[in-house]
């Protein structure tokens, strides 16, 4: 069953809500994991921003500092060439810089070529199911011993397309529905003994590099602002809630 989470229309952060969670976020530069990581900063969130893109890493780091929420740490990593090791000295990493981590957001994605199967070119799809889903599984796996340590919670950007057939969407399509497989793994395996949370959530259409590279003929500004889904995703984390184990939500606008 599908649960929804309604879009925030005048997003604003909740003082204090994440003080004290120590949170990681996948695909940081992009459109809504930087709208994720600008409120966690203003939240009092301590965050590790993970991303290909420095520059956009570097930016996003200013924009936090400039508004006086501190400096969060900043990871770049190419999913596509990181090798098991490196995500492994990356939990190391945090590890030794925070103490430990409660929440992981697993918004990294790569969109591929949209292009029906009989029509898509096998190189292009090894590389787009590499990134979103052994990516995501290898992230995963070495972020595990710490979710275990603080009960934390481990929060999968899904998509639309991962839940439901949709024609054209080739490898990022597929790699979505691996991405509600390996979650709903994660949270079956849930216990006493290894107490982490896991969900996926479709944060909807939103206003993205992305979005415009799947879609060229919609208008940018027909599709919502990233912050309106951050800040609903947001409500499941903090004082206000908790994630429920193997949930499946949806942003509704």
């Amino acid at each position: 069953m599908t649960l929804e989470l309604p879009f925030v229309k005048n997003p604003q952060p909740v003082s204090g809500r994440l003080a004290g969670q120590r949170l990681l976020i996948t695909g940081a530069a992009g459109s809504l994991g930087g709208a994720l990581a600008e409120m966690i900063a203003a939240e009092g969130g301590e965050l590790v921003l993970l991303d290909s893109d420095l520059k956009g890493l570097e930016a996003l780091h200013d924009r936090i500092e400039a508004a006086g929420h501190g400096q969060p740490g900043l990871y770049p990593l190419d999913l596509m060439g990181a090798s098991p090791d490196d995500y492994t000295e990356l939990a190391e990493r945090i590890r030794s810089a925070l103490g430990g981590l409660d929440v992981v957001i697993q918004a990294a994605a790569a969109l591929g070529e949209p292009a029906p199967i009989g029509l898509y070119a096998p190189q292009q799809w090894l590389e787009t199911l590499h990134v979103n889903l052994n990516g995501a599984f290898m992230m995963t796996q070495a972020c595990l011993p710490l979710l275990r340590e603080s009960a934390g919670a481990m929060l999968f950007i899904s998509d639309a397309c991962g839940r439901s057939g949709q024609a054209a969407m080739g490898a990022y399509a597929v790699s979505k529905w691996g991405l509600e497989g390996l979650m709903q793994t994660l949270a079956a395996e849930s216990s006493e003994a290894h107490p982490v949370t896991a969900c996926s959530i479709d944060p909807g259409p939103l206003r993205s590099g992305l979005r415009r590279r799947a879609y060229a003929g919609e208008m940018p500004e027909e599709a919502p602002i990233p912050e309106g889904a951050a800040a609903a995703i947001l409500s499941l984390l903090g004082t206000e809630g908790s994630p429920k184990n193997g949930g499946q939500y949806k942003v509704t606008t």
